[in-house]
């Protein structure tokens, strides 16, 4: 088998080096190794013990590895840069949905709000215009010398909500017996105001018109009880109010 020296090898490896070196610059555009580099770099190898020149071919395949090992690490690099930049992106897609997700809940919060407010705001105004309505039907009312139980049964009718009716009745009825000229000391009035004189707030006509009296008396139990039916619960209990 032949043999190369020590400075023979130096030289067959350079050069194969600087052949793949050459092959990959001039794939990339840049300028190929002279050949005064490789013996300028064989020149400066020590020298080693005689290796068969069979050799040479394992020495360019070793740089060749080389190179391929250095591409695939430059391959993972820019696979793990571009997962990166792709979980960077998704996390930032993701975020901006649960903004706009969050956004949209508080519009439709906002917006239910505002129903509902709406149908608060229209409830109020139907039950303002009952009230007008009862109050102009209160107007209306025919003023007599004197009254039946059924004639103040059919004023309070129209005053009294319907629904309210008969808890207002069922105090009336304790209270006067649908008497509008009832009297127990200072009290007076269908629902026995004390002292009597408070219901001229609702008319001056208190001691003869029941109309003023009835319109008194829910005006008082929806102020302090919230409904005639808030007032006979009270009394059911207290047997006053």
């Amino acid at each position: 088998m032949s043999r190369i020296s020590a400075r023979g090898f130096a030289v067959a490896s350079a050069t194969a080096v600087t052949t793949v070196g050459a092959v990959v610059g001039v794939a990339a555009g840049g300028p190929a190794a002279s050949n005064d580099n490789v013996e300028a770099t064989a020149a400066g190898t020590t020298l080693l013990a005689d290796i068969p020149a069979g050799q040479q071919a394992q020495v360019q395949t070793a740089s060749l590895a080389q190179q391929a090992d250095a591409q695939s690490a430059q391959a993972s690099a820019a696979a793990k840069k571009s997962a990166e930049e792709a979980a960077r992106i998704k996390a930032a897609q993701d975020a901006k949905a649960k903004k706009d997700a969050a956004v949209k809940d508080k519009a439709s919060k906002d917006q239910a709000d505002k129903d509902a407010k709406d149908a608060k705001d229209a409830k109020a105004r139907d039950l303002e215009t009952q009230a007008a309505s009862r109050a102009e039907s209160r107007s209306t009312f025919k003023v007599q010398s004197s009254y039946s139980v059924s004639d103040v049964q059919a004023i309070a009718r129209q005053i009294v909500p319907a629904d309210q009716f008969q808890c207002f009745s069922n105090i009336v009825n304790k209270e006067s017996s649908w008497n509008y000229t009832a009297s127990n000391g200072s009290a007076y009035g269908l629902v026995q105001a004390l002292p009597g004189s408070k219901m001229s707030s609702a008319g001056s006509d208190w001691q003869t018109n029941p109309a003023t009296q009835i319109k008194w008396g829910l005006n008082y139990m929806n102020g302090r009880y919230g409904s005639p039916c808030g007032a006979w619960s009270f009394w059911t209990t207290h047997h006053s109010y």
